[in-house]
């Protein structure tokens, strides 16, 4: 018997709560996965565990089959894989925000009134420039590199620790942060000294640079700072394919979820257009995850704008781009269930009125030939705990497509 195909399909943030009794995917006309829903079996699902607040990083771990709370080491490292770093052991990476602060004095003493720079996406320039920073007065090294976006990710290098404190406050209005050592090591000292010390060189070269001097004439908020959080030090995990048997690939413009896909050793299909946004090529990754099943064993194809939106608070842009998403995933009912499951998910709810990740458990729908069809008919977070899967968490879900697709061993004589 031939081995069946998996993909996945990741709509990001996708699930929210209520707001006079209405999501923007309750409220959206999504004819194609309500069909999905319709012929498939239903639950919804806490990706990490219940009351827990996933990331991104630790959902997608859960997702294919890590335990988050043994191999997660802090989303830096994964964020820099995925911006194309090749890192080192010992190597401390964080991510990074190019954001917008005002006021007078040192970095420290400003307030961050932006946190995306007005989410600016052309960003080559100031990374550059700012590479020319030295932090060799502490015997550290540094790599930085763009991602997606106002984002991207750095790596200190040398005698380092990952016991500092990050300086992304993670809110407006608030000042930016120092960074602190964690333990009394001289390593924790120096570590948190330099990173300070870059955050300060950073600031001046960004507040002069010509780009946000042209940006500010045009009514732009400059991305005049880089704020650092999710540091840690990379943990090696087995690779996907001598852990599972099987060969994945990963379809996504996110430089977070490129780097979880480098991680665990998928390969990455680039596809024209895949952006991090709501302007990303959706037919072409829809279309390329579809050809990608020939090739692979299980293939994920990530969705980002919905949790983007969610965390603009934009309602109706995020209703009108599942509707984007549900136009393109009409190509998917014309997949053979006989050989290919079929799961559509998110990976945490990114609620308009939270404009953050929640733990409000996501909608999941499994397509495949010999599950037990429920009596549900609309790919919704309002009436998905009615299905068959009822509540599962998101490792769970992993085993259950292995057991589906005659993947899984027995446990037991």
């Amino acid at each position: 018997m031939d081995p069946k195909k998996i993909l996945f399909v990741v709509i990001d943030g996708v699930s929210d709560r209520p707001i006079e009794g209405k999501t923007p995917l309750d409220s959206a006309s999504t004819p194609n996965l309500d069909y999905l829903a319709k012929i498939g079996i239903n639950g919804i699902m806490d990706t990490i565990a219940p009351g827990i607040r996933p990331g991104s990083d630790t959902s997608h771990l859960a997702l294919f089959g890590y335990d988050p709370f043994e191999c997660y080491s802090g989303r830096g490292p994964i964020e820099a894989a995925g911006a194309g770093i090749k890192l080192e052991e010992g190597d401390l990476a964080f991510r990074v925000n190019f954001g917008t602060v005002e006021g007078e004095g040192s970095v420290f003493d400003k307030t961050v009134v932006d946190r995306r720079a007005g989410r600016i996406d052309d960003t080559d320039d100031l990374v550059e420039a700012v590479r020319n920073i030295d932090l060799s007065k502490f015997g550290i090294d540094f790599v930085f590199e763009r991602g997606s976006g106002h984002r991207g990710a750095i790596v200190f290098r040398g005698k380092v620790s990952d016991r500092v404190s990050d300086t992304d406050p993670k809110e407006m209005g608030l000042k930016v942060k120092r960074a602190k050592p964690l333990d009394e090591s001289e390593e924790a000292r120096i570590t948190a000294e330099a990173v300070n010390y870059f955050m300060e060189e950073a600031h001046k070269i960004l507040e002069k640079h010509p780009k946000n001097r042209e940006r500010e004439k045009n009514g732009l908020l400059r991305a005049n700072v880089l704020l650092l959080r999710g540091g840690g030090k990379v943990r090696k995990v087995e690779p996907f394919e001598e852990k599972f048997g099987m060969k994945l690939a990963f379809i996504t413009g996110t430089t977070l979820i490129k780097g979880i896909g480098k991680f665990i050793g998928a390969d990455l299909i680039e596809v024209e257009g895949a952006t991090g946004n709501k302007k990303t090529n959706l037919k072409g990754k829809f279309e390329a995850a579809v050809k990608a099943l020939n090739d692979y064993d299980i293939v994920l194809l990530h969705i980002k704008a919905t949790d983007e939106l969610g965390h603009d608070g934009d309602f109706d842009g995020k209703m009108e781009f599942i509707q984007k998403v549900d136009r393109e995933a009409e190509i998917l009912k014309g997949l053979d269930f006989s050989k290919i499951c079929l799961i559509v998910t998110a990976d945490h709810s990114t609620p308009i009125k939270v404009r953050d990740h929640t733990a409000d458990p996501v909608p999941v729908t499994i397509v495949h030939e010999g599950v037990r069809v429920d009596e549900i008919d609309r790919f919704s977070e309002l009436v998905a705990y009615k299905g068959g899967l009822c509540r599962i968490r998101g490792i769970d879900l992993f085993n259950i497509v292995l057991d589906l697709t005659n993947r899984a061993k027995k446990f037991g004589a």
